[in-house]
């Protein structure tokens, strides 16, 4: 693993732990910003609050989220029990003793379920299950409150006193130095909520207000690289800065002027330039924020800008915005014609996307393993949310499998919910990445179309041979499949008012939108879950091949479903889906699933695939009897 994936994975690690909780950082931030005595609107009884949330609550939380992100829900509960005994082992805020001891509670249950998994006689896994969790997590809390809440309590003083020193030196304007160029790298959050927001969460409770939360978060650096394309820029990048500079500013998205300095290196130094400028003002009027400010958009920071530093704050941020602009502005004047062409911001998005993926996937490059075949047992077809894509794979694949007479289990399920044994892994070539960081022992195969039934055939090939089964025929191993499915009574339903045929769309958000309407027409989902469907797709195409369209939420959007359905529309004229010309979706599904009721549907139609016929009718058919005919419904 290389220096720059190891950075990545350990900063990422360190921000997933602070990110989910950053609004009770927030809550936090407003209680402290208004209530207590220096605050805007001082109240003696209110600012109770502070105390306790700053001291146990935010503590807990990270070494509950922590622990959840080791060894799941039992983990949560012993990192939470465990983060106890440092705080209560110390007397500072205890947040990176937190990020210790959460993980390790956490690693702690998951090693000891492994130790006895599959030897618990049948009636006590729940006597079991909680005397284990108490006693680790007593253990972990008294490891936590005798050994660890003393080594944190000395390395966070030495940690605040080396910012104090600093500050006093005049020398903190040179971590911009350092973190200007991280940010680009995409370890923006994990310095700001790894590191940052733990030593900024003790200098407040100690000062009431930290500049260290604004040394990443000032949004002037990338303002005023944008404002120098919109004035001295060329081309596409000149054209689009003043929409970037927008997004930039006020939603706080940082990533969106990455690609306008990786297309130009040069423009670091102007970044760097821009947050020194911005850290020194902040020295010099002695302010700063009360809590982190997430997103970094002006308004977040604004937001958590006490009473007594709102000049020095306004000050930092257009002293940066104006030092940045004017290193860049010369830097993009003075550079040559042949430097920028019209395809540099292209080029540039590309590589920040690629980095992007990287930070989050944990940069998983590297090939995967390779198993032998003959051993194989489990294959599973995987995709982000573990619902339509996934599904129609695997219900393709598992009949390939089943009419080869091979005993192996073929399955769907979400790239997050890949187990360990797992040996073969087939997912879309935009996600391996992250799949081989959740199964790296498993083989990984790639597809563009996961009704690739080539891909498939192939596989089920290659298993055949390496099992010493009789060769199978050239042709693809396909098993008939009848007109008609049979489905329990206990499955979804499909009924004609689910089902619109004939419709018209000019693009495929359309299509989307109206699938999501009609989930919300009939009380599978709230109206939330239809930005969950768009955010899929933006992730990854849900075109599976064949005319066919699966939009439906994220793994996130899921908590907007109500219950398991879906909506069948039929374009006749087809609509334009893809990137590719040929990618024309003629059936668009729309799903909601809360568990797997779903794929009896999902199985119909990897079936009727089968039949030309069959799915000839399904595409041009104005009777919605002939499509519950055909799905078995």
């Amino acid at each position: 693993m290389s220096t720059k994936m190891f950075v990545q994975n350990f900063g990422r690690f360190l921000s997933n732990m602070v990110m989910p909780n950053i609004g009770a950082f927030i809550a936090w931030g407003f209680l402290t910003a208004l209530f207590i005595p220096t605050g805007w609107l001082p109240n003696e009884e209110l600012a109770k609050m502070v105390g306790p949330m700053i001291t146990y609550l935010l503590p807990i939380l990270i070494g509950f989220t922590g622990g959840k992100l080791v060894g799941g829900d039992r983990g949560a509960v012993v990192g939470a029990v465990a983060t106890t005994g440092v705080i209560v082992g110390t007397d500072i805020p205890m947040f990176m003793g937190a990020m210790m001891v959460g993980p390790f509670g956490g690693w702690a249950i998951k090693k000891f379920d492994e130790a006895i998994h599959g030897k618990v006689k049948s009636g006590f896994e729940m006597l079991v299950n909680n005397f284990s969790a108490g006693i680790i997590g007593m253990i972990c809390a008294m490891i936590a409150f005798w050994l660890v809440g003393p080594l944190v309590d000395a390395l966070s003083t030495a940690l605040a006193g080396g910012v104090n020193f600093l500050v006093n030196a005049g020398m903190l304007p040179l971590t911009s130095i350092f973190v200007e160029p991280a940010k680009i790298l995409f370890l923006n959050n994990a310095i700001n909520h790894g590191i940052f927001t733990p030593l900024g969460i003790q200098q407040t409770g100690e000062f009431g207000k930290s500049i260290v939360f604004l040394i990443e978060a000032n949004p002037g650096p990338g303002l005023g690289i944008l404002l120098a394309y919109m004035f001295f820029g060329k081309g596409s990048a000149k054209q689009s800065a003043p929409g970037a500079a927008i997004i930039h500013f006020f939603g706080g998205i940082h990533e969106i002027y990455f690609p306008y300095v990786l297309m130009n290196p040069r423009l670091i130094l102007a970044v760097i330039a821009g947050g020194m400028t911005g850290v020194f003002t902040l020295t010099i009027f002695d302010a700063g924020l009360i809590a982190p400010a997430s997103p970094g958009s002006i308004i977040a920071v604004l937001l958590m800008t006490p009473e007594n530093s709102v000049i020095g704050v306004l000050c930092s941020v257009a002293a940066a915005s104006a030092v940045s602009f004017f290193v860049a502005s010369i830097l993009l004047k003075t550079q040559g014609d042949t430097d920028e062409d019209e395809d540099a911001l292209e080029k540039a998005s590309e590589a920040v996307s690629n980095m992007k993926a990287a930070s989050k996937s944990g940069g998983a490059q590297e090939a995967s393993a390779t198993v032998d075949l003959a051993t194989v047992n489990k294959i599973i077809v995987a995709c982000d949310a573990g619902m339509g894509s996934s599904a129609m794979g695997a219900g393709l694949l598992r009949k390939k499998v089943q009419a080869a007479n091979l005993d192996i289990s073929v399955t769907n399920t979400a790239i997050n919910d890949l187990p360990g044994d797992v040996n073969i892994v087939i997912t879309h070539k935009d996600l391996t990445d992250r799949a081989v960081t959740h199964a790296p022992n498993a083989q990984h195969l790639s597809l563009t179309n996961f009704l690739d039934s080539a891909l498939y055939d192939g596989l089920v090939k290659d298993l055949v041979a390496a099992k010493t089964a009789p060769v199978v025929s050239e042709e693809p191993v396909v098993e008939a499949a009848p007109e008609v499915v049979e489905v329990a009574d206990n499955k979804l339903k499909l009924s004609e008012s689910n089902i619109i045929l004939g419709l018209k769309a000019k693009t495929k958000e359309e299509a989307i939108q109206l699938a999501g309407e009609q989930l919300v027409k009939h009380n599978y989902v709230s109206a939330e879950y239809i930005p969950g469907m768009f955010a899929r797709e933006e992730l990854v195409s849900t075109y599976l091949g064949e005319a066919i369209a699966v939009p439906h939420g994220t793994v996130d959007a899921k908590k907007h479903v109500l219950k398991t359905g879906i909506s069948f529309c039929q374009y006749p004229e087809g609509i334009q889906w893809g990137e590719d010309e040929d990618d024309v979706a003629k059936l668009v599904i729309g799903i909601a699933a809360q568990g797997d009721e779903h794929i009896n549907v999902i199985t119909a139609i990897t079936n009727a695939l089968d039949d030309e016929d069959a799915i000839e009718c399904l595409k041009t058919t104005t009777d919605p009897k002939d499509v519950l005919r055909i799905l078995g419904m």
